[in-house]
């Protein structure tokens, strides 16, 4: 039950900062710290927008059935590592400060691990039955 809740969490997450990439880039970049780069930047922000907002919508499908599409629960996890990775290096390289970084790098650790932890594992499927008792 609690993956399946941090799942629609998750969604919600993506689905806003799709949001927010794909209508407000420039306002939501500045809330953040960051700087405001040209107008033609808008386009791949839009781009990711849609990366963003379709992996939030399908997280709720994911949520309904979380051992059927373990794959995708480990696709974000891939996603949070790299975003964790991403953030590090530039952090180290002090492109970005720390005061930048710091959240959406914590972020990405804590739902990597959580999904990882919380990932169905085999056997775990709600139509398993114990030895004996097929054609119930």
């Amino acid at each position: 039950m609690k993956l399946k809740i941090f799942l629609r969490i998750v969604g919600v997450l993506q689905i806003a900062l799709g949001v927010a990439y794909l209508l407000l880039p420039h306002p939501f970049l500045h809330a953040m710290g960051h700087s405001i780069p040209q107008a033609d930047i808008n386009y791949p922000f839009g781009m990711l927008a849609s990366r963003f907002l379709a992996y939030g919508f399908g997280m709720f499908v994911i949520a309904r059935d979380p051992l059927r599409h373990r794959f995708w629960i480990r696709n974000m996890v891939f996603i949070q590592i790299v975003d964790l990775a991403v953030g590090l290096f530039y952090t180290a390289e002090g492109t970005v400060s720390l005061s930048l970084s710091a959240f959406p790098m914590f972020n990405a650790a804590l739902i990597a691990a959580l999904l990882w932890l919380w990932q169905p594992r085999e056997g775990q499927g709600t139509l398993e039955m114990a030895p004996g008792v097929a054609g119930r």
